[in-house]
């Protein structure tokens, strides 16, 4: 039994290796943009055309997570969060849900796939926050209250990227192992309630990860705008 999809090597020659974590990434990124495409492209070609089922499920999916962006930032204006903390949550999402597909190997089942997209929130948040304030008062935050709190910040910040890529890994890897040891052990009923109980769990992830990247973008933006208000005072 594979343990992760980078052990699955599906293509080698010579130098060139392809395992089912690059594989399958890139099957997820084309049913993305392939889904995006079918979404709109009657829109873009008559903007008066009547909404197609596709996009009508795509804008619910948008306003899901604008709503879930406000409530969690606080402010009205989230338009700019949007298209990462929606891309995360729909590329962990898809990758998850596909798992009903036989053969399939979720890429995030791969810590290497997890740490890229920890990695991505932990460039991003910085990015938001230098928007926000600039880039000389975002890293005054290091040596506030004092200079020496400089490296407790980063291994703060350090600690809370190989903390989201190790859980998403985890779970997706753990849920897995379940589900292809049960099918060995009771080929018939158990393992579909099993399957279908990943399948919750694997939204479930999307959504933590997602709310957890926006949440770190939050606090980080929410720090830049009360820095002015407490040298005002």
């Amino acid at each position: 039994m594979e343990i992760t999809p980078d052990h699955l090597v599906l293509f080698r020659r010579g130098f060139v290796v392809l395992n089912a974590t690059i594989v399958y990434t890139r099957v997820v990124m084309l049913v993305l943009v392939v889904v995006a495409w079918m979404a709109t492209r009657a829109r873009k070609s008559d903007p008066d055309a009547p909404r197609s089922g596709w996009e009508g499920a795509l804008d619910g999916m948008v306003s899901l997570v604008r709503s879930q962006i406000q409530e969690i930032s606080d402010r009205e204006g989230v338009d700019e969060y949007l298209p990462f903390v929606g891309t995360l949550f729909l590329f962990i999402a898809v990758s998850n849900v596909m798992d009903i597909v036989p053969g399939w190997h979720a890429p995030t089942g791969s810590l290497s796939t997890t740490a890229a997209l920890a990695i991505c929130v932990a460039v991003g948040v910085p990015l938001f926050g230098i928007r926000e304030a600039g880039l000389k008062a975002y890293l005054h935050h290091y040596l506030s209250p004092a200079f020496f709190m400089l490296p407790f910040h980063l291994a703060s910040e350090i600690s809370r990227t190989v903390a989201l890529a190790v859980r998403l890994f985890g779970n997706i890897m753990s849920g897995s192992m379940i589900v292809a040891l049960l099918l060995a052990i009771a080929p018939l009923f158990v393992p579909v309630i099993m399957q279908m109980l990943g399948l919750l769990i694997g939204l479930i992830q999307a959504y933590i990860f997602a709310v957890l990247a926006m949440v770190y973008i939050a606090a980080t933006v929410h720090r830049q705008e009360e820095r002015p208000q407490e040298q005002n005072q």
